[in-house]
């Protein structure tokens, strides 16, 4: 029998309500949701698919073929993380208080460990299961601010600056912590047969405004896997070796996401070696969603540079405004009738839903055909190669401010 018929058998398995178990142990504390998105935890869940969910799942795989690119796929709405990827990115902007006042450490190799810290700080904070955020539309945008306790902000825009190839770039600064984060993602996902792959290309770029000789520190992102999508324990993993590093001070370090082995291993294991040009200074271990250590190449001291358990008390909400106060194509009014339908349980109403944000998507792109108008993307424009935020850099922070609000919440034009 062929693995796709085997698939096949095993989709027509589902519709007889198979349970399905993900990543972690039995007993452990299930991750939950908030009003503003995903807390942290990472343990056991078991998930039905009842008759109506195994139905959907068959005619999906009846459009795909192992490799096949699933950008024109349409998934099924219950495995759908009820928030837009624009949204999902703020998880990287969870802990910033690792990095800021880094740019008052004398030590490049120090500097660097922080900068790290952060990096592999935001991946702990996931959806229950295995969800997909929604698929931003061409011109969606997403917008939130951040007040910390010592009362300095923090201030993130989002745009979907591209459809085909899917683009997202976002931009994130806290000028009072001296901190910009830029980047951009172009996931490409692919049909493994029991999996999906995400090749997450792009990158986080991290600039320190109190130290401009180290330039910015390029962050890679690792790719994600979703195992056991039709048969088998459901799991999400982080996998591959993505590079960070920062080329004015000659650090780097290889970060290693490791998946489990079919017979050995354990979930979300992290290793690294940490260089200061060609030499080794030390290493990274741990896991991702719980906890992580550095330990000195000379001395063979060890810490602990974050446990996300002790860390969730400061993660530090966003605000967004209401929806009644955004933009059309802002992300929670743009998937409002869709999110509140996946919070029902209503398959129905939130496949219509999504239907009717794809349909009007398409509408737009044949007007502007219609028309000749190029689409031109707000808040971001393409230059050397980056997707760069259409806002200038000021010195002095207050201003900096005033700047990025008036900036960011100017009202469109058409």
């Amino acid at each position: 029998m062929s693995l796709f018929n085997r698939i096949q058998d095993a989709a027509s398995s589902m519709t007889k309500g198979s349970k399905r178990k993900s990543v972690g142990q039995e007993g452990n504390q299930l991750p939950r949701q908030s009003e503003d998105g995903p807390i942290v935890g990472e343990d056991d869940e078991t998930s039905v698919l009842d008759q109506e969910q195994g139905n959907i799942i068959q005619s999906m795989i009846s459009q795909l073929r192992i490799g096949m690119d699933l950008q024109r796929i349409s998934f099924p709405t219950f495995v759908l993380e009820p928030r837009s990827m624009l949204e999902r990115i703020t998880d990287f902007m969870s802990h910033p208080e690792l990095v800021f006042g880094a740019e008052s450490i004398e030590s490049p190799e120090e500097r660097f460990i922080r900068v790290l810290s952060y990096y592999l700080s935001g991946w702990h904070i996931k959806p229950k299961g295995v969800k997909k955020p929604y698929n931003p539309i061409l011109g969606e945008i997403f917008r939130c601010t951040y007040q910390y306790p010592d009362g300095t902000r923090g201030f993130y825009v989002a745009e979907q600056v591209s459809h085909h190839p899917p683009i997202s770039a976002y931009f994130y600064i806290s000028p009072h912590n001296k901190i910009r984060i830029a980047g951009e993602l172009r996931p490409k996902s692919r049909f493994l047969g029991n999996s999906v792959s995400t090749i997450m290309d792009g990158e986080n770029r991290l600039y320190m405004f109190g130290r401009p000789n180290d330039g910015e520190y390029v962050l890679e992102l690792p790719n994600m896997y979703a195992r056991g999508i039709l048969f088998g324990s459901m799991v999400f993993e982080l996998g591959d070796t993505t590079a960070c590093k920062c080329a004015a001070t000659s650090q780097s370090c290889n970060v290693e996401f490791k998946t489990k082995g079919y017979f050995s291993g354990s979930y979300n294991q992290i290793t690294g070696k940490l260089k200061s040009g060609p030499t080794e200074i030390g290493s990274i271990e741990g896991t991702w969603s719980n906890e992580f250590s550095y330990k000195d190449a000379k001395t063979g001291e060890k810490r602990i540079l974050f446990n996300a358990k002790s860390k969730t008390k400061d993660v530090v909400q966003k605000t967004v405004r209401p929806e009644s106060e955004q933009d059309p194509n802002e992300s929670r009014r743009l998937w409002s009738k869709l999110t509140t339908a996946i919070g029902n349980k209503d398959m129905e109403a939130a496949q219509s839903a999504k239907s009717e944000v794809e349909d009007g998507q398409r509408d737009l792109a044949k007007e502007r055909e219609a028309k000749g108008t190029p689409f031109v993307p707000r808040f971001f424009e393409f230059k050397n190669g980056l997707w760069i935020a259409k806002i200038q850099m000021i010195e002095n922070p207050d201003e900096m401010v005033a700047a990025t609000e008036k900036w960011m919440w100017a009202p469109a034009t058409s």
